[in-house]
């Protein structure tokens, strides 16, 4: 199911995202976020993470990098920042 996941990614980086602008607000980009939940996290909590991922990448957030994390969530990981004044 996973290879099924990744091979479903990689088609659309290959043939559909180079027919648009680059629009993606994070680095790295949602398509590659979604590759690397689904190799860390296997298929059903990798899709939920690309997917969560993806309804956040809009005009009305900052933006800006946000790796996969080391743990299943659904939520951004807080910038450098924020952890210092937590």
């Amino acid at each position: 199911m996973k290879k099924f996941f990744l091979m479903l990614v990689r088609g659309y980086q290959k043939f559909i995202s180079p027919l648009f602008p680059p629009s993606c607000r994070y680095y790295p980009t949602c398509s590659n976020y979604m590759l690397g939940a689904l190799k860390k996290h296997g298929a059903l909590k990798g899709t939920l993470m690309g997917t969560a991922r993806i309804l956040r990448c809009n005009p009305f957030v900052k933006g800006g990098y946000d790796p996969v994390p080391d743990y299943f969530t659904l939520k951004r990981n807080p910038h450098p920042d924020e952890k210092i004044l937590n």
